[in-house]
């Protein structure tokens, strides 16, 4: 069998995963973040953080709740790095610097997992069991919450009130995030994942001396990983790593726990807004650009130029052996296209094109199904702006879900989509004008100006991968690509709970003969190509100097 093959029949094999699991899990989300109903375990969450899960939030009130419990995780992991040198369980490692404490904090916390660090070189059990995989559930759960708020918006008239975050958090959690992972680590055991608690030991004399493991809870922690689209690695390997990532077959099953969620969240917004085909239609546009990816980028990685190509099969450079170029392919379009940081191969190895696709799937704002949570209400943003693209063509108010999409909303949206870009074109700019920045490029010319796109691209965009050829642990990097996760996370949530208030006050528009069907194939390519356009039009100049530069040369 062809690589080639090989690689559309894990594709394939993938897709009809996905399928079997989008209806019941989609429908399980929307009954629990619709239920009354309040397990005793929750009951005892919410008497322990004071929390009343009953009472109803208006926008302002669920945007105040998410930024406090947000600011109250970043200083609990934070002080957790910095006192770990006196806590127990630290396998004799200091405690981490404040400049890199403080980006581990807001990494984890901003659902990115950029790692500056080696987890295996820096971190003991205490703080990566009971800080960074504690982070890694509930900055998903976070993300869920705000999705969840937003198609309320939608389904909602004349309320204003959105839910309750701390049910929409215990829940997310609780409910769902918890038994998945739960029968996912037990998956990944079987697999050949380790878990465990061991110390640093050594594992064989070499001609340089020998060479030190260390053990941990690594399945746990790799599946909520994936599943979270949170993507912070045990090993500084990450999913290249053996003891996270060992077979071809745990390879796609953490695919799936990365695209899981996502994509199944659309039928929850469906089932919530009392219309399944519209849930079918944003699927069917991230189905799209995630196929059209995955595509592009088997064909760049595959091409062959030259001898060495022709004998590799490929551009085999940075990529693990026991995966090949195919299932690399995947994982990387996987990841970048959603929130996840997680690599199984390394980005920087990819040719070009390759890397260009990785960026741009990062730029269109990951939402091809995007993250867990932002994934979905980042699509629902695009479809506002498409929906009223097509209302200027032929001269009516736009409306979407039977809500009017007024001078507020669209302000509300177009805010949305210019925060990120005005974060990563500015701190690109800044990095590769000022002196010592540069110092931290290992290479030259496109590549290196693509590192630096490329780090600041992920940190924004909370998705936490690296080309992995810049030296990004210095306190410029540490510090700026630190606030721009946490800018990037942040900002765009007060504009989607903003917009989801100002949907719920609405009163729904009765449906007309001259009304857009935002359920049909033409909205699809219409919503596709406003993505693109959009992103193209932000993005091209840096991409042209970078990747675009690199691969024309090449």
């Amino acid at each position: 069998m062809s690589p080639v093959t090989a690689g559309v029949l894990q594709l394939l094999a993938l897709i009809a995963a996905l399928a079997l699991a989008y209806r019941p899990l989609g429908d399980h989300m929307a009954r629990v973040y619709s239920s009354e109903k309040h397990y005793k375990p929750e009951k005892w969450i919410y008497k322990a953080i004071g929390a009343n899960p009953s009472a109803e939030m208006r926008w302002p009130a669920y945007l105040r709740a998410v930024l406090a419990f947000s600011a109250v995780s970043v200083l609990f992991l934070y002080l957790l790095q910095r006192l770990q040198g006196s806590l127990p369980g630290s396998l004799g490692f200091v405690s981490i610097d404040p400049d890199q404490a403080f980006n581990t904090a807001a990494s984890f916390v901003a659902n990115t997992n950029w790692q500056s660090y080696s987890g295996e070189q820096a971190m003991g059990h205490v703080v990566q069991t009971g800080g960074l995989a504690v982070q890694n559930f509930v900055s998903a759960a976070v993300g869920m919450a705000v999705a969840v708020a937003l198609v309320r918006g939608f389904a909602r008239s004349r309320a204003g009130e959105l839910g309750n975050f701390w049910a929409d958090l215990v829940r997310g959690t609780v409910r769902i995030l918890l038994p998945i992972s739960v029968i996912g680590a037990l998956v990944l055991v079987a697999c050949g994942v380790i878990q465990n608690f061991a110390g640093i030991h050594e594992v064989g004399q070499f001609a340089g001396g020998t060479q030190q493991w260390n053990g941990g809870a690594v399945a746990s922690q790799e599946v909520i990983k994936e599943l979270g689209t949170n993507g912070g690695g045990y090993f500084n390997a990450n999913s290249a790593h053996p003891f996270e990532n060992p077979t071809p077959f745990s390879n796609l099953f953490e695919v799936f726990l990365i695209l899981l969620i996502p994509s199944a969240l659309t039928r929850t917004f469906g089932r919530m807004v009392g219309n399944l085909r519209q849930g079918y239609a944003v699927l069917a546009t991230m189905g799209i650009i995630w196929v059209t990816f995955t595509g592009l980028m088997m064909w760049t990685e595959f091409a062959h130029h030259g001898p060495a190509f022709d004998i590799a099969g490929g551009a085999m450079e940075g990529k693990e052996t026991r995966f090949g170029i195919a299932a690399s392919s995947i994982f990387s379009v996987a990841t970048t296209l959603t929130s996840t940081g997680a690599v199984n191969s390394f980005h920087s190895s990819y040719t070009g094109l390759g890397g260009g696709i990785q960026l741009l799937g990062m730029q269109l704002g990951e939402i091809a199904p995007g993250g867990v949570g932002s994934g979905l209400y980042g699509m629902l943003i695009m479809a506002i702006i498409a929906v009223f693209i097509a209302g200027l063509m032929v001269g009516r108010t736009p409306e979407y879900l039977g809500k009017k999409i007024g001078t507020r909303e669209i302000k509300l949206a177009a805010c949305y989509i210019l925060i990120t870009p005005a974060l990563v074109l500015c701190f690109t700019a800044a990095a590769m004008a000022l002196p010592t920045p540069g110092n931290s490029m290992t290479n030259t010319g496109a590549h290196g100006f693509s590192e630096i796109l490329y780090a600041y691209t992920s940190g924004a965009n909370n998705n936490g991968s690296a080309f992995a050829g810049l030296n990004a642990d210095t306190q410029w990097f540490n510090s700026t690509i630190g606030i721009a996760m946490l800018l990037g996370r942040f900002l765009p949530m007060v504009f989607v709970l903003a917009l989801a208030g100002s949907l719920a006050e609405q009163k729904p528009v009765p449906e007309t003969a001259g009304t857009l069907r935002t359920d049909k194939p033409l909205y699809a390519g219409l919503l596709v190509g406003t993505i693109l356009i959009i992103t193209g039009l932000t993005y091209f100049p840096a991409l042209a100097l970078g990747p675009l530069a690199e691969g024309l040369a090449a």
